[in-house]
């Protein structure tokens, strides 16, 4: 479980200020909203890579406010991925697991167990510049979940996709969430991200969260007037 409490942030001449925010154990919560309101900053500030001016962060009720990013057992996947080009990808899911100092035959298995969870076994030995949007995608997602991390978080991990892998890459995505029951904060601009992925949504302008609830309860909203069209598309497929 993760719990955000009067937390405020300072950019230059933009404010992140979020008065309160749970994330409940093995819940994949969804933050909705354009580019440029913070969803990012939110995301870079939960990893540690940016301190607060105020408030608290707490993980399974230990506050981790002022802990460096390595202490905090939170995993990021980042838009771009940030896979490593010189090791393959093997080395790559393997890289946390092996900062922890584990035994080579239980990071070889942990390793094989997601490379087949994420249907990447055919591509272990390759390096990250071989590897297509979809492939690096899982490869992240792999290395994330490596460690088993107390919250992942992910940026924008399916907006360099096109329209047909990123629909596999939902998929896959609540498939293994299903399946694992991982925590996770997921920020994206894309509402089919947010309606197929989480029963629970929050939605950002301008530095705040203006929105927590269910996606039906968000669909009510004037918030949901910008995506309507492609609301009603989701919800047909998934009838």
């Amino acid at each position: 479980m993760i719990e955000i409490m009067n937390l405020k942030t300072s950019l230059g001449s933009f404010t992140l200020e979020i008065e309160h925010l749970k994330v409940e154990k093995g819940e994949y919560f969804v933050i909705l909203g354009p580019s440029g309101v913070g969803k990012t900053i939110l995301i870079n500030v939960i990893a540690g890579i940016i301190v607060p001016e105020r408030g608290r962060i707490y993980v399974d009720g230990k506050d981790i406010t002022r802990f460096p990013p390595e202490k905090r057992n939170i995993a990021i996947v980042p838009q771009d991925y940030a896979l490593f080009p010189h090791m393959n990808v093997y080395e790559n899911i393997a890289y946390g697991l092996r900062l922890r100092k584990l035994p080579e035959k239980i990071i070889r298995k942990k390793v094989l167990e997601l490379a087949k969870s994420l249907e990447i076994e055919k591509i272990l030995n390759r390096k990250p510049s071989s590897l297509s949007g979809g492939e690096k995608q899982r490869v992240a997602m792999a290395r994330a979940l490596a460690v088993d991390p107390k919250v992942i978080l992910l940026d924008e991990p399916l907006a360099s996709l096109d329209p047909k892998l990123r629909m596999r890459a939902r998929n896959l995505i609540k498939k293994l969430h299903d399946r694992l029951k991982f925590t996770a904060i997921h920020v994206t601009h894309n509402i089919v991200d947010a309606v197929v992925l989480s029963k629970r949504i929050g939605y950002m302008e301008e530095g705040k969260l203006v929105f927590i609830g269910t996606v039906d309860d968000f669909i009510e909203t004037k918030y949901a007037m910008p995506y309507i069209n492609e609301i009603e598309e989701v919800v047909k497929r998934i009838k």
